[in-house]
């Protein structure tokens, strides 16, 4: 489990195939703090923390992870959002997030705001439903604010800050980023499903 605020941006150094899998090697500045068994979220992507060598860790993607995140386009040299586990002794500054990326939506719009950016994401009208105004969501792994929601599109503002700690800085319009729905808000939509059959 995770909050969704960002400790670290990690630099793909090196990528492998093995098979249907796909393994990273990772440098960040928590290297360091990491252990073996670990899980890591990577752009919200929870990952097990599989060795660790010479200031850099390394993490495999399965078939299915490829196929519904973002991690396929990953290359040498992209950065990533990295996020130790939640610890139960401390404050929830973000929401809840699982780690398990619900599905992949495109940047279709970058406006400058006076030193703020807002990201336009469009996504799946399938995942509407999960959607709602000033509600929160996980987009590569960051805990974020939605607002101006349309049937396929919501809209985030992100502060100067986030955008020097995070891989925002690297997002361009037409780019593919991982979104996490709310927990919550995905059990109470599952239970209607259910209430209408």
């Amino acid at each position: 489990m995770f909050t969704g605020i960002i400790e670290s941006i990690g630099i793909v150094k090196a990528i492998e195939n093995h098979g249907s899998n796909t393994t990273y090697w990772i440098s960040s500045s928590i290297t360091k703090e990491l252990k073996i068994d670990q899980s890591l979220s990577h752009n919200g992507v929870c990952l097990t923390v599989e060795e660790i060598s010479e200031g850099e860790h390394r993490v495999t993607a399965i078939a299915e992870t490829l196929l519904k995140t973002n991690a396929g386009t990953w290359q040498p040299g992209t950065l990533v959002n990295l996020e130790r586990c939640l610890s139960f002794n401390g404050r929830l500054d973000g929401h809840l997030v699982q780690g398990h990326v619900d599905t992949t939506a495109t940047c279709t719009k970058i406006k400058e705001m006076d030193g703020s950016k807002e990201f336009t994401i469009e996504f799946a009208t399938s995942f509407a439903p999960l959607v709602i105004e000033k509600g929160s969501i996980s987009l590569n792994g960051i805990s974020l604010t939605i607002f101006n929601i349309t049937h396929n599109a919501f809209t985030v503002a992100i502060i100067p800050y986030t955008l020097e700690h995070t891989n925002m800085q690297q997002l361009k319009e037409g780019d593919t980023v991982n979104l996490e729905f709310d927990m919550v808000g995905k059990y109470i939509n599952r239970f209607h499903e259910l209430k209408k059959q």
